[in-house]
């Protein structure tokens, strides 16, 4: 769900590529700005504007967004991994971490849904 006013500048090449690798994270830019300790608008900026950011910085993204350095800077494709990505990785990462019984009970009720979403289309 995209939210919020759309730019009206072209981001630059490091800008799209952060933008794109927050996306696929499912981070919103107000989460990232909570993680990295920056408001939203200055976050924002390194998005859509030339920035020079600092070596921790960058390692931070790195971290937070769980990608190497290099896909920020250099057009190759990103690698794909298998499994779910963004928000629900997030999720399923924090149901592993479960009992179990919790753990089965919750993938259940997952499974029933995908079933009955894939039995309306």
């Amino acid at each position: 769900m995209r939210t919020g006013r759309p730019t009206n500048t072209h981001r630059s090449d490091f800008g799209r590529r952060l933008h794109q690798a927050r996306l696929a994270a499912g981070f919103s830019q107000s989460q990232m700005a909570g993680s990295l300790g920056i408001s939203q608008p200055a976050y924002a900026a390194w998005e859509r504007e030339n920035v020079a950011l600092r070596p921790e910085q960058l390692a931070t993204l790195c971290e937070i967004l769980k990608v190497k350095i290099e896909q920020l800077f250099e057009d190759s494709p990103p690698a794909r991994s298998s499994g779910p990505v963004g928000k629900a990785r997030r999720i399923f990462e924090k149901v592993s971490q479960l009992p179990h019984r919790q753990q089965q009970r919750i993938l259940a009720t997952v499974e029933d849904m995908v079933f009955a979403q894939e039995a309306k289309a």
